[in-house]
């Protein structure tokens, strides 16, 4: 196929230049309804702000246009199948969830603990178990990363009769695993794998960024289209390859999640985040990494600042997307959250941060002078906290610092009943109580519990509260963290 090609956008611009009138929705007439405070603003997207009009194809039974872009992108990325997702990875992580469930039957899952929270809610949508197994977990940062091949194989000697494994790989800090021998451990048993990928949609175009998870076998994968390449917000694509997913049960749950109304711009950027990808990202991806390299030049010459690096002597993770920078204040002055503070406060504002670290995200569009802006504010910073007069905490040291502030999913097995390899229904409890979190010891959370970003749930539904994780809870509480779950009192639901 021509992958010069951008069907969708290409048919968009088209029916514009017809100079047609519109008696169809939207309401804003193509931007012509607009209100005057944005319409210069906004009239050029919503000129081709269009619904499913003749030759405009349906996304719910694509048979044009949108079938078309979705076969580039299968043949860009290396699928069998690929669907563009207007919901975001949310709505593909769902989708293949449920497309693998089956009514009447024992739906349960391998899940890797530190999973996306939409993982989770497709769980509950589908009236599913889960096996939980415990991240293994860097022992210089206290992040955890990815599972242990032994383990998976245990719990698929345990749980035999399960539908399938599900995967995050990479984390939001970039780091990762190489998946191959566990997803041949795992199609040895005929199970499929299933990766949350939504942090690696760059994956495998450059030598020097990771594999992807197609690449390396899985059989689902879903990636954020907009979070590392050039799709609009909400933009996706969930990827499928081999015959142990369904691609006519993934459509069908698909059109049951997402709008029926689907953004064409999303859409249309979809399409051209593609073609930009297979043509230029090769090339796009160079220069990123010329910044990339730029920076950790400059951040050699303030030492009072950790970055986490590829490190070999760690099992937690063996891949590192350079486009993701975890940094945090060596001489334990600024915890993250008040780091990333000091960042917005000079107008540069990083993807997210926990009670240790910020982490800066960048792309293909991230310029050398977007890094030497950077660099010039991590110093003004370190003069204004005068950091570099400080004593700068050596590794036991800063490991000490860090275990104050640890990270909610590595707690030991027995402080976490979601830990003990014990098929989990996720159901939350009949009867509600509101109280505070030190209250809530000891009974059984109502809702999931989650620091946004990164999205990574601490409690469960129907998981018992631990005083450890109430104690984890409260950290990233009055560090800051945005935390869904709560109530607005900062109260929690529980049985």
């Amino acid at each position: 196929m021509d992958q010069k090609k951008a069907p969708i956008y290409d048919r968009m611009l088209e029916h514009r230049s017809l100079g047609t009138t519109s008696f169809h929705v939207p309401g804003h007439k193509a931007g012509v309804g607009l209100d005057p405070l944005a319409i210069d603003i906004l009239q050029t997207v919503m000129s081709i702000d269009l619904t499913e009009l003749t030759g405009l194809d349906d996304l719910h039974q694509p048979e044009g246009i949108i079938r078309e872009a979705e076969q580039l992108a299968a043949g860009c990325f290396g699928a069998d199948h690929t669907f563009l997702l207007v919901g975001g990875s949310t709505v593909g992580n769902l989708a293949m969830i449920l497309s693998l469930c089956e009514k009447g039957r024992e739906n349960l899952f391998i899940v890797q603990r530190n999973v996306h929270k939409s993982i989770i809610h497709g769980l509950m949508l589908a009236g599913a178990q889960a096996v939980f197994l415990t991240p293994q977990v860097d022992g210089a940062t206290g992040i955890a990363a990815g599972l242990a091949l032994c383990d998976i194989e245990a719990a698929i000697r345990q749980y035999p009769s399960a539908v399938g494994v599900l995967l995050t790989n990479p984390n939001y800090y970039g780091m990762g695993i190489e998946l191959d021998a566990i997803i041949d451990c795992v199609h040895a048993q005929g199970k499929p794998v299933l990766v949350d990928e939504a942090h690696g949609a760059h994956y495998g175009f450059h030598p020097d960024v990771p594999r992807s998870a197609l690449a390396a076998g899985a059989d689902g994968v879903v990636q954020s289209t907009h979070k590392m390449l050039t799709a609009m917000t909400m933009g996706a694509m969930l990827h499928l390859q081999g015959n142990r997913i369904d691609p006519s049960s993934v459509r069908r749950h698909l059109s049951i999640l997402q709008s029926s109304s689907p953004s064409y711009p999303i859409l249309a950027s979809l399409d051209l985040s593609r073609r930009q990808l297979h043509l230029h990202g090769r090339s796009l991806l160079d220069k990123a990494l010329e910044a990339v390299y730029r920076l950790h030049q400059g951040m050699r010459q303030m030492p009072w600042y950790q970055l986490v690096e590829l490190d070999t002597s760690t099992q937690a993770y063996n891949t590192l997307d350079p486009l993701k920078l975890t940094l945090s204040d060596r001489t334990g002055t600024l915890g993250g959250f008040e780091l990333q503070h000091q960042l917005e406060q000079h107008h540069c504002y990083p993807e997210m941060a926990d009670p240790n670290n910020v982490v800066l995200a960048f792309s293909i569009a991230t310029r050398e002078q977007d890094m030497d802006r950077l660099l010039h504010v991590l110093l003004t910073i370190s003069t204004e906290f005068s950091l570099d007069k400080q004593q700068l905490a050596g590794p036991a040291e800063f490991a000490k610092i860090r275990c104050a502030f640890e990270y909610p999913t590595i707690s030991h097995p027995v402080q976490f009943a979601l830990y003990t390899n014990q098929p989990t229904d996720l159901a939350p409890p009949l009867t509600t109580l509101e109280v505070s979190i030190e209250e809530a010891v000891g009974h059984v959370a109502k809702q999931v519990i989650t620091p946004y970003p990164p999205g990574i749930p601490i409690l469960y539904p129907g998981e018992r509260v631990s005083a450890e994780t109430a104690q984890q809870l409260r950290v990233w509480v009055r560090s800051g963290a945005r935390i869904h779950g709560l109530t607005k009192n900062g109260n929690m639901l529980v049985n």
